[in-house]
């Protein structure tokens, strides 16, 4: 495989958002790879293309494998692991917001849920500062369930309540269709 101009773009981009995301820019960067090839990759066509270490390759091919983004495949005849990348970009997006939940959002629920059981229990806060936290508990809660059932929802239905939005919000804002 030979990258391309575009091909190099998007995979510095993506390595580039990835770190905005908290994600590190390697592991963000073999995503872009594998899902721009159309071939699985071995770990050393990887560190060939992106000229990369090959000990922050495998890294990272470890970390996108728990992320559940990548797996191992293998050629007949061939012992070499080969890695290809999730295609379905619905499905991806999923999983990466799942993961970002159970990471980021669960235990912020936790301690909020935390906070305001001690604050009941010991009556120590002021009701100012329990208002503020019920605030972000309300507001986590009410996301997380809007989150459960997009998750549910086949992707066809959600594009369709996407579409559907789009035409509300056109009517709202007067430019209704002509």
């Amino acid at each position: 495989m030979e990258l391309t101009s575009i091909m190099k773009d998007f995979i510095v981009h993506w390595g580039e958002m990835g770190t905005k995301w908290g994600i590190n820019r390697t592991v963000a960067q073999i995503h872009a790879l594998l899902h721009l090839s159309p071939e699985p990759l071995s770990a050393e066509e990887i560190t060939s293309l992106l000229m990369v270490a090959r000990s922050n390759v495998s890294n990272s091919l470890k970390e996108l494998e728990n992320w559940g983004l990548i797996k191992v495949t293998h050629a007949f005849g061939d012992r070499k692991e080969r890695y290809e990348c999730m295609k379905d970009v619905w499905e991806m997006f999923r999983i990466i917001l799942d993961e970002r939940k159970k990471r980021e959002i669960d235990p912020t629920l936790e301690v909020l849920r935390n906070c305001i059981t001690e604050m009941d229990k010991t009556k120590s806060e002021d009701p100012y500062t329990k208002k503020q936290i019920m605030e972000f508990l309300n507001f986590f809660e009410l996301m997380t369930d809007w989150y459960d059932r997009m998750r549910a929802m086949p992707v066809a239905k959600i594009l369709e309540v996407l579409h559907v939005k789009k035409e509300i919000t056109q009517l709202l804002r007067g430019g209704g269709k002509k």
